[in-house]
């Protein structure tokens, strides 16, 4: 089975407007930056994003964000996206936040088929609004429902026809996670290998979880570079 999709503007044109869509990354590191790209090229509309953060300003999800793309965001954090933060403020786009390891541990759990699970995080603050609680052991614990999503756009490192991927050190982040809690997972790779190339020890991702594979062809990883400083 040959997953390989000839661009990434191919590989996002079924996305419909109102899909739920994960979006892989931690900051700005391990971002499918040319999935991004295409999406904003293709303008869907009123888009239901879950990611950690919504990137920054003119780069990664940001320019999702400034394209009017966005109905509403599920992530555990806005502190570099100014515009996010003022239309969260104004009211003006719906943002949930999630404690980042509940957020993490949601997202897995949709991949793994759990329905919920129950956490101590957030007891007895704002993020137990409406929420389920139980004492196990003595300590109370909130019901947090799992996450899925019709399309997950994630990057890898390297990626071969049948969809295996291999991430590149802390690049993995939420990428492996939500290759595996979407109906439809699309991977951007830096580099594409033949079957039988990828070292079994390291695919993190079996091609099982993955129904697209897209070669990247233009990166700034602005956060995936070394920087040496002169003392």
């Amino acid at each position: 089975m040959n997953k390989i999709i000839a661009s990434a503007q191919q590989a996002v044109a079924d996305i419909p407007d109102g899909a739920t869509i994960m979006v892989g990354g931690f900051g700005l590191c391990g971002i499918p930056e040319n999935l991004i790209r295409a999406l904003v090229h293709k303008g869907a509309k009123g888009l239901h994003t879950i990611s950690n953060n919504m990137g920054v300003d003119g780069f990664g999800m940001g320019l999702m964000l400034e394209a009017g793309m966005i109905a509403s965001h599920t992530g555990s954090y806005v502190g570099e996206n100014r515009l996010l933060e003022s239309m969260a403020i104004a009211g003006k786009l719906k943002v949930t936040l999630i404690p980042q390891g509940t957020l993490a541990e949601r997202i897995r759990a949709g991949g793994a088929g759990i329905p919920a699970f129950y956490t101590p995080a957030g007891v007895g603050t704002l993020v137990a609004e409406g929420k389920e609680e139980r004492e196990f052991d003595g300590r109370r614990y909130l019901l947090e429902r799992a996450l899925t999503a019709d399309f997950a756009l994630v990057k890898a490192w390297r990626g071969d026809r049948l969809g295996n991927l291999v991430y590149r050190k802390t690049a993995r982040n939420f990428n492996p996670m939500m290759a595996a809690a979407a109906k439809i997972t699309i991977a951007e790779v830096e580099q594409l290998a033949a079957p039988g190339e990828l070292d079994p020890d390291r695919i993190v991702t079996p091609g099982i979880y993955v129904q697209r594979v897209v070669a990247g062809e233009i990166y700034q990883r602005r956060i995936e570079r070394r920087t040496v400083r002169n003392a």
